[in-house]
């Protein structure tokens, strides 16, 4: 159910209300006890939480370049580095 926001324009006392969206709006003021009420337009106070409420989340992941050379392989060497791969082939037993 949504929260109204109401003011009276006799007395200005503001007040909120839990009220379902069929129900009559108020008009009579609970410290004034005149029909002055008046709703007011105020923001939102709710988050859209979870998966699909964000732009990100309709974007289409592009598969991701490989940053590596693949003409040639490579071996990690003992400090970390990669060098290219000694490897042998079928065409280096010649």
């Amino acid at each position: 159910m949504p929260i109204y926001e109401y003011q009276c324009n006799v007395c200005g006392h503001t007040l909120e209300a839990l009220q379902k969206m069929s129900e009559a709006a108020l008009t009579e003021c609970p410290e004034c006890h005149k029909a002055a009420l008046q709703k007011l337009v105020s923001s939102t106070s709710f988050q859209l939480k979870g998966t699909g409420w964000y732009e990100t989340d309709f974007k289409t992941k592009k598969p991701s370049d490989s940053k590596t050379d693949k003409s040639s392989p490579t071996t990690p060497t003992s400090s970390g580095d990669t060098a290219p791969s000694t490897a042998k082939t079928d065409t280096d037993k010649k």
